[in-house]
C-alpha cells in the first residue's frame, strides 16, 4: 500500500503496525480455520523431529520449510475463501474455482511435503 506521499521506506512505527496486522491474521486464522490449525500442531510435532531427522543444515531446511508453505498457503488459501464469502453465499462458478484453486494449491504444497521427506529420509530406511 502506498503511503500518503507515495512508497516511502517503511519506518519502525510502520514496521510495528504491520506485525500487528500479520498477528491478527494469525489469530483469526486460528480461530475460524480447523485446516490452519491441523497443519499448525502437524508443524509443532513434526518440526522438532525434522529438526533431529535432518543430517544437514540444508536437509533441515527442506524439511521444515516445506510445512512451512504448507501453512502460508492455507492462510492465503483463507484469505481466498473469505473475500468470496463477503460477497455472498450464492454460488457462482467463478468464486467456486478460486476456492478449489486456493484448495489444490493446498494440495500441491502438502505432495511438495511429502516428496522432501521421501527423497531425503527414504534412502537411509531402504
Amino acid at each position: 500500500m502506498a503511503d500518503e506521499i507515495g512508497n516511502l521506506p517503511r519506518g519502525p512505527a510502520r514496521v510495528l503496525k504491520a506485525a500487528v496486522w500479520s498477528w491478527q491474521g494469525l489469530t483469526a486464522a486460528w480461530k475460524h480455520e480447523s485446516s490452519f490449525r491441523l497443519e499448525v500442531y502437524l508443524f509443532v510435532v513434526l518440526a522438532p523431529l525434522a529438526l533431529w531427522l535432518g543430517r544437514t543444515p540444508v536437509e533441515r531446511v527442506l524439511l521444515v520449510g516445506s510445512m512451512l508453505l504448507v501453512i502460508a498457503m492455507e492462510l492465503a488459501n483463507s484469505a481466498i475463501e473469505a473475500v468470496i464469502e463477503r460477497y455472498g453465499p450464492e454460488f457462482h462458478v467463478l468464486a467456486g474455482r478460486a476456492k478449489d484453486m486456493g484448495s489444490a494449491a493446498v494440495f500441491v504444497l502438502m505432495m511438495n511435503v511429502l516428496l522432501c521427506w521421501g527423497l531425503i529420509l527414504a534412502p537411509r530406511i531402504l
